[in-house]
């Protein structure tokens, strides 16, 4: 059986295929490639522990425990569980924070490698 180039497919031999990608297209494949492994999959279940942190946020007031952790949970969770991109204000809409203290907790996060920031657009998601 011949192949669009007329060369013969049928047999089992393997002809190493290179193909050229950009670097936001090798990220895209490799996050495609590890969806069953990535912390937004792990952080998609964390959707109720964001509504309660907000909802509860009189506890974090509560001195046994860290207010600093809370809110990073918070910010973490509201990052989208897809993989796209979001912007500081929003992101603070998100987690009912200001955009400073947003800012400095994904500052925080990008540092762990926990969220990367694209610096041409200036906007974060969560890391592989």
């Amino acid at each position: 059986m011949g192949g669009p180039d007329g060369r013969d497919t049928s047999s089992g031999s393997a002809e190493p295929v290179s193909i050229d990608l950009s670097a936001d297209q090798v990220a895209q494949v490799v996050r495609a490639a590890s969806d069953g492994g990535r912390l937004s999959v792990l952080l998609s279940g964390l959707d109720d522990v964001r509504e309660t942190l907000v909802a509860r946020s009189a506890e974090l007031e509560n001195r046994s425990l860290s207010r600093s952790l809370l809110v990073g949970f918070v910010v973490l969770t509201s990052m989208p569980a897809d993989g796209g991109y979001v912007g500081v204000v929003e992101l603070a809409r998100r987690s009912g924070s200001n955009p400073s203290t947003t800012h400095r907790y994904l500052s925080t996060l990008v540092t762990v490698g926990l969220v990367e920031r694209d610096p041409r657009t200036r906007e974060y998601r969560l890391a592989l």
